[in-house]
């Protein structure tokens, strides 16, 4: 099956829900989309911990990506064009200048063909031609999204017949309150890193690397989102008065808490970066399962490799050959503190 070619209906739509004792995910094969997770709190009320809708229409129209499939590359392409074996490659450009996320018409809106679907495990696979969004090669990626118990995994692997860069991610925004209770300020965040990737005011990677010591961006032994957001730090400034920075891990795993309930989720990654954005600009004209959007509802973990990396020398390789298999797979294991 090939991405978007034709307006696609919600009569194309295969809603699938994995379930395990105290979990559900409910998954479609538009977009991949993570379209809730619900889990108990210390209290055991089951409640969804994801922003998302009920409605492919409203997902055509307002989504910033809510728990979809990115790619082919997740993050910003400097000035929407590459370079690829000698080859100046230009992309769609839906940035500004640059490109984001794959393009005007990237993974997040293709609809996958559902492989294997059962009580625990989804398959899922996409086509994506030669040419897409201004892409080389045809690429066929297979998604893969297995329920052990609490924790989640999904595991992507993709093949091509050109060389074509692959950096993927999934672009779940947590809100661990409980159907939008409230905000993500006051969420714990703990991420092993001590490096991030200073951005511009494009949010383009500036290609040099920084220390969190002395900073907001310095999660190490956790802080509250809420210190960062209101520190009037430069970097959390410009990022909309929160967080928009790509993190090199030097361990696992990443941590978000909410205190007030107790519920937490633990990721563990292959990929060397995460990044947070702490939805700062998130609009206000739609309602999230009637709850009003706004900044700060909910916040996002993307595990990936370094943005820009095709255009920054230093940031590692993304290309992928003919011969390989691109390889990416992250877990969310939940849990409840007592308190």
């Amino acid at each position: 099956m090939t991405e978007q070619t034709q307006l696609i209906q919600e009569t194309d739509l295969i809603r699938h829900t994995l379930t395990q004792p105290g979990i559900e995910v409910e998954i479609w094969n538009y977009g991949g989309i993570i379209n809730d997770i619900r889990v108990a709190d210390r209290d055991g009320r089951i409640e969804s911990v994801v922003l998302g809708f009920d409605t492919l229409k409203e997902y055509q129209d307002h989504s910033p990506y809510f728990g979809a499939i990115v790619g082919r590359v997740a993050g910003r392409i400097g000035q929407a064009q590459m370079e690829v074996e000698g080859t100046v490659y230009p992309l769609a450009t839906n940035d500004g200048t640059h490109h984001l996320h794959g393009g005007i018409k990237g993974f997040d809106q293709a609809l996958f063909e559902v492989v294997e679907a059962t009580t625990d495990r989804l398959h899922l696979r996409l086509f994506s031609p030669d040419g897409a969004e201004g892409y080389p090669g045809n690429v066929t990626l297979d998604a893969v999204y297995q329920l052990e118990g609490l924790a989640l995994t999904l595991t992507m692997h993709a093949t091509t017949n050109q060389t074509t860069p692959l950096n993927l991610t999934n672009h779940t925004y947590w809100n661990l309150s409980g159907n939008l209770r409230r905000d993500i300020l006051d969420h714990h965040l703990t991420i092993p890193s001590e490096t991030y990737l200073p951005v511009g005011a494009d949010l383009l990677p500036t290609g040099q690397l920084q220390d969190v010591t002395g900073t907001p961006l310095d999660f190490r032994t956790g802080r509250l989102i809420r210190s960062g957001a209101e520190s009037g730090h430069p970097e959390t400034v410009a990022a909309g008065n929160g967080y928009d920075h790509p993190f090199l891990l030097s361990g696992q795993p990443i941590r978000l808490e909410d205190a007030s309930n107790g519920r937490y989720v633990e990721v563990t990654t292959n990929q060397p970066v995460v990044i947070l954005y702490t939805g700062t600009q998130l609009e206000t004209n739609y309602t999230i399962r009637g709850v009003g959007a706004r900044p700060s509802l909910g916040l996002c973990l993307e595990t990936q490799v370094h943005p820009n990396a095709v255009n920054e020398p230093n940031f590692p390789d993304i290309l992928v050959q003919p011969d390989q298999t691109y390889h990416w797979e992250t877990t969310y294991r939940f849990g409840v503190n007592a308190g």
